[in-house]
């Protein structure tokens, strides 16, 4: 095992309750993701249909969108 894993590993126990349990979804997200290939539901394909009806519209954010979302979101 990658010594830093076990480092942090070893640390997780003594995080809070809630930690751990946000500790253990993602690391079993990880694991599915790279334990077979990702099965796109129906929702993911109309997603991705609407997404492409967009683009051939030509729907897109402006520059000034994005930047707007970038300075609201960004960290300080």
């Amino acid at each position: 095992m990658n010594a830093r894993l076990k480092d942090i590993l070893d640390r997780v126990e003594s995080w809070p309750e809630w930690a751990q349990e946000q500790a253990v979804e993602l690391l079993l997200a990880l694991e599915q993701e790279h334990a077979e290939p990702y099965q796109l539901t129906e929702e993911d394909k109309a997603a991705i249909d609407r997404s492409l009806e967009d683009a051939r519209q030509g729907r897109f954010a402006s520059d000034a969108d994005v930047e707007a979302i970038f300075k609201r979101y960004r960290r300080k």
